[in-house]
């Protein structure tokens, strides 16, 4: 499989099968993350990964009700720690960072025939208590949903290329 073709095949799931994610395929998906390039190379991120079923349940209530969290074999909570280098251009680098690994780790797992969803519809306070994150110097940018997906892949609807580039100029 292609990068191209993983890239337009992946979709967020919202409903798993309650498989679990066997351990060879959770480490080569976090090992993906753990190569993603970041600003400086300083790796400002922490990973949680959380399969038990009542954490999930917890994280389910966090990330505003959504069942399909609790319903994920695999919810890994993706962190920046460096929270205050911002980069020339002026922006935070552990945002960046965090979304390039997770999006690293999204693209290996449907290489492996998995499913994922990227969160950011959660509330990151109650996120930081149920997973006993400092309150200080870490932020929780997304929640990474792991399993084999049970719905179909939807049909992908985007903007034409002359909508979204420009060459040389605005």
């Amino acid at each position: 499989m292609s990068v191209l073709d993983a890239i337009k095949g992946r979709f967020s799931v919202r409903h798993y099968l309650p498989e679990p994610v066997s351990e060879n395929d959770l480490n080569t998906i976090i090992e993906a993350a753990r190569f993603s390039q970041s600003a400086k190379n300083l790796q400002d991120w922490k990973f949680i990964v959380v399969r038990d079923e009542k954490m999930r349940q917890k994280l389910s209530v966090a990330a505003k009700g959504q069942s399909f969290v609790a319903q994920a074999p695999v919810v890994i909570a993706c962190c920046g720690t460096g929270i205050d280098y911002v980069m020339t251009c002026g922006q935070h680098a552990y945002n960046l960072d965090v979304a390039i690994a997770m999006e690293n780790m999204a693209l290996t797992a449907y290489e492996l025939g998995l499913g994922t969803c990227w969160l950011g519809a959660f509330y990151e306070d109650q996120i930081k208590i149920v997973l006993s994150i400092p309150e200080d110097d870490v932020r929780v940018v997304g929640l990474l949903t792991i399993g084999r997906p049970s719905d179909q892949r939807p049909e992908k609807r985007r903007k034409k290329l002359d909508e979204i580039v420009r060459y040389e100029t605005w």
